[in-house]
Protein backbone atom coordinates (compact mmCIF):
# COMPACT_ATOMS: atom_id res chain seq x y z
CA UNK A 1 0.00 0.00 0.00
CA UNK A 2 1.64 3.47 -1.15
CA UNK A 3 0.87 7.19 -0.71
CA UNK A 4 -1.51 8.77 -3.06
CA UNK A 5 -1.13 12.44 -4.11
CA UNK A 6 -4.92 12.64 -2.28
CA UNK A 7 -2.74 11.29 0.70
CA UNK A 8 -0.66 14.46 0.30
CA UNK A 9 -2.26 17.78 2.11
CA UNK A 10 -1.16 20.80 -0.34
CA UNK A 11 -0.88 23.09 2.36
CA UNK A 12 1.38 21.95 5.60
CA UNK A 13 0.10 23.03 8.86
CA UNK A 14 3.42 22.81 10.54
CA UNK A 15 6.22 25.46 9.51
CA UNK A 16 9.32 24.47 8.45
CA UNK A 17 10.96 24.57 12.21
CA UNK A 18 8.67 21.29 13.30
CA UNK A 19 6.31 23.65 15.15
CA UNK A 20 2.32 24.11 15.09
CA UNK A 21 1.33 26.87 13.29
CA UNK A 22 -1.16 29.03 15.90
CA UNK A 23 -2.91 31.89 14.53
CA UNK A 24 -3.91 33.33 17.16
CA UNK A 25 -0.44 33.18 18.61
CA UNK A 26 0.62 34.78 15.36
CA UNK A 27 -1.71 37.79 15.92
CA UNK A 28 -0.13 38.43 19.29
CA UNK A 29 3.24 38.04 18.08
CA UNK A 30 2.45 40.85 15.30
CA UNK A 31 0.81 43.33 18.01
CA UNK A 32 3.71 42.64 20.03
CA UNK A 33 5.96 43.76 16.65
CA UNK A 34 4.41 46.41 15.74
CA UNK A 35 4.76 48.08 19.66
CA UNK A 36 8.60 47.17 19.48
CA UNK A 37 8.69 48.83 16.38
CA UNK A 38 6.85 52.34 17.42
CA UNK A 39 9.89 51.26 20.79
CA UNK A 40 12.84 50.95 18.56
CA UNK A 41 12.27 54.13 15.93
CA UNK A 42 11.51 56.56 19.41
CA UNK A 43 14.74 54.87 20.78
CA UNK A 44 16.73 55.47 17.57
CA UNK A 45 15.45 58.79 17.28
CA UNK A 46 16.51 59.81 21.24
CA UNK A 47 19.88 58.35 20.33
CA UNK A 48 20.13 60.17 17.42
CA UNK A 49 19.20 63.33 18.67
CA UNK A 50 21.39 62.66 21.54
CA UNK A 51 24.47 61.63 19.40
CA UNK A 52 24.01 65.27 17.29
CA UNK A 53 25.36 67.28 20.34
CA UNK A 54 28.74 65.87 19.79
CA UNK A 55 28.99 63.99 16.32
CA UNK A 56 28.20 64.83 12.55
CA UNK A 57 24.65 63.86 11.76
CA UNK A 58 26.03 61.35 9.28
CA UNK A 59 27.49 59.42 12.18
CA UNK A 60 24.47 60.14 14.62
CA UNK A 61 22.25 58.52 11.97
CA UNK A 62 24.98 55.59 11.45
CA UNK A 63 25.63 54.66 15.40
CA UNK A 64 21.67 55.31 15.97
CA UNK A 65 20.18 52.90 13.36
CA UNK A 66 22.83 50.51 14.42
CA UNK A 67 21.15 50.70 17.81
CA UNK A 68 17.76 50.69 17.26
CA UNK A 69 18.74 47.42 14.96
CA UNK A 70 20.49 46.06 17.99
CA UNK A 71 17.51 46.95 20.68
CA UNK A 72 14.63 45.39 17.44
CA UNK A 73 16.77 42.51 17.79
CA UNK A 74 16.91 41.69 21.61
CA UNK A 75 12.87 43.01 21.69
CA UNK A 76 11.61 40.76 18.89
CA UNK A 77 13.81 37.37 20.29
CA UNK A 78 13.05 38.26 24.19
CA UNK A 79 9.42 40.12 24.09
CA UNK A 80 7.85 39.44 20.56
CA UNK A 81 9.07 35.56 19.45
CA UNK A 82 9.83 34.54 23.18
CA UNK A 83 13.15 33.03 21.78
CA UNK A 84 16.68 32.76 23.30
CA UNK A 85 19.11 34.85 21.61
CA UNK A 86 21.28 32.98 19.19
CA UNK A 87 24.59 34.16 17.64
CA UNK A 88 23.37 33.20 13.99
CA UNK A 89 20.16 35.29 13.94
CA UNK A 90 21.73 38.06 15.94
CA UNK A 91 24.43 38.30 12.34
CA UNK A 92 21.48 37.23 9.86
CA UNK A 93 18.77 39.89 11.69
CA UNK A 94 20.00 43.30 10.44
CA UNK A 95 19.40 41.82 7.09
CA UNK A 96 16.14 41.98 7.25
CA UNK A 97 16.42 46.03 8.24
CA UNK A 98 18.73 46.14 4.87
CA UNK A 99 15.52 44.24 2.90
CA UNK A 100 12.91 46.73 4.89
CA UNK A 101 14.67 49.70 3.53
CA UNK A 102 15.60 48.91 0.16
CA UNK A 103 11.92 47.91 0.18
CA UNK A 104 10.27 51.31 0.88
CA UNK A 105 12.72 53.08 -0.86
CA UNK A 106 11.41 50.99 -3.94
CA UNK A 107 7.78 51.34 -3.18
CA UNK A 108 8.10 55.04 -2.75
CA UNK A 109 9.46 55.67 -5.96
CA UNK A 110 6.66 53.55 -7.36
CA UNK A 111 4.08 55.28 -5.48
CA UNK A 112 5.04 58.86 -6.09
CA UNK A 113 6.71 58.24 -9.83
CA UNK A 114 4.25 56.14 -11.18
CA UNK A 115 0.86 56.00 -9.25
CA UNK A 116 0.62 59.84 -8.46
CA UNK A 117 0.74 59.29 -4.82
CA UNK A 118 2.00 62.19 -3.09
CA UNK A 119 5.37 62.30 -1.43
CA UNK A 120 4.02 63.17 2.14
CA UNK A 121 1.64 59.97 1.84
CA UNK A 122 3.97 57.60 0.25
CA UNK A 123 6.27 56.69 3.12
CA UNK A 124 2.96 55.76 4.77
CA UNK A 125 1.80 53.59 2.33
CA UNK A 126 5.86 51.76 2.31
CA UNK A 127 5.29 51.13 5.69
CA UNK A 128 1.78 49.66 5.74
CA UNK A 129 2.89 47.07 3.05
CA UNK A 130 6.40 46.26 4.34
CA UNK A 131 5.77 46.04 8.17
CA UNK A 132 4.17 42.43 7.87
CA UNK A 133 6.59 41.26 5.33
CA UNK A 134 9.27 42.61 7.79
CA UNK A 135 7.45 40.56 10.55
CA UNK A 136 7.22 37.31 8.58
CA UNK A 137 11.26 38.13 7.96
CA UNK A 138 11.99 39.16 11.44
CA UNK A 139 10.19 35.72 12.53
CA UNK A 140 12.00 33.40 10.70
CA UNK A 141 15.26 34.71 10.68
CA UNK A 142 14.75 34.62 14.95
CA UNK A 143 12.92 31.41 14.97
CA UNK A 144 15.49 29.59 12.55
CA UNK A 145 18.48 30.99 14.37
Amino acid sequence: MGLSVSDVPLVSKQPVDGRKLDHSAMKGEFIRFVIVRGICTVFSYGCYLLLLQCMAYEASYIVSYIAGVALAYLANSKFVFREPLRTRAAFRFPLVYIFQFVANLVIIRVAVEYSGIPASLAFAVSIGITIPITFVLSRWVIRTG
